[in-house]
């Protein structure tokens, strides 16, 4: 958290916010949430002067475009951004502090200080970590069903795991492949390959339909997740499995259950989910009783 939908919100929101915006000087609280360079204080040289030409997304990451800077950002588990006038204020847990020369201030701040910041010349970042070799865009035009299943029916392993592989699909998290699952009628702990043609038709349009309502709610405000205006998302408000154990099934009323996929914890109905095929040793199969 945040996924892909709660990133996309706070790109839509920094772009209203910052783009325009001439950096006057950068403070860093926290060293260790800059990358690169690994000096903070060339960090903060490097960005003195530029001005903020937009906001992008590559899966989970923000990119935030300078006039020939790139910087990247990932907001990990509870990272926020938020504008600010230089008067108010600093709260607790503000790691990084961009001064513009309106006497406004972009601050980034976190809780869990496990946010990371990537600073490169514009068109390098996707040359290194962390964004090389991610894999499709969900929402992108070209992440076609053929496309979705060229990845799912190579893989041997659980399709939880597989959708939350970053090198395969991006922005995909905990929360919405959950959904999307129950969505789809698929457990999370059927093996990728035995999906059929029909199922994985059904996912990948879950995977689609759910992330664009996500967005257009404006993300899950699980937890701390606010966008960079301190508003909440409000998906969370339609979910449908994701965070209701014991709770009745919207669909048959049965109870939720939550079980452990890959180190996640992860809700799925029994009833609406069925198993199917389980792996039980690599390269065998057998087929739930």
């Amino acid at each position: 958290m945040p996924e892909l939908p709660e990133v996309e919100t706070v790109k839509r929101t920094l772009n209203q916010l910052i783009v325009g915006k001439h950096i006057e000087r950068v403070t860093v609280n926290l060293p260790r949430i800059i990358q690169r360079p690994d000096d903070i204080q060339q960090f903060a040289f490097m960005l003195e002067q530029h001005t903020i030409q937009g906001v992008e997304r590559r899966g989970k990451f923000l990119r935030i475009l300078l006039d020939g800077l790139v910087l990247v950002s990932h907001l990990r588990m509870e990272g926020r951004y938020g504008v600010y006038r230089a008067e108010e204020p600093v709260e607790k847990h503000t790691h990084v502090i961009f001064h513009f020369t309106d006497g406004t201030e972009l601050r980034y701040k976190d809780v869990r200080q496990f946010g990371t910041m990537h600073l490169f010349a514009t068109g390098e970042e996707f040359q290194h970590p962390p964004l090389a070799k991610l894999g499709f865009e969900p929402l992108d035009p070209a992440f076609t069903a053929d496309k979705f299943k060229a990845i799912i029916r190579t893989k041997k392993t659980k399709i939880k795991a597989v959708l939350l592989n970053q090198a395969y699909i991006v922005g995909i998290g905990n929360i919405y492949v959950d959904e999307a699952l129950f969505r789809a009628g698929l457990h999370p702990e059927r093996i990728a390959h035995t999906l059929s043609e029909a199922e994985l038709d059904r996912l990948h349009q879950a995977i689609v339909d759910t992330l664009t309502e996500a967005v257009e709610a404006g993300g899950s405000s699980i937890k701390s997740y606010v966008n960079g205006q301190g508003e909440m998302g409000m998906f969370q408000q339609r979910l449908k499995i994701y965070g209701r154990k014991d709770e009745p099934c919207h669909s048959c009323g049965k109870p939720v259950h939550k079980t452990v996929v890959g180190g996640r914890g992860t809700h799925y109905c029994p009833s609406c989910q069925p198993l199917g095929t389980v792996a039980v040793s690599a390269g065998k199969m057998k087929r739930k009783r």
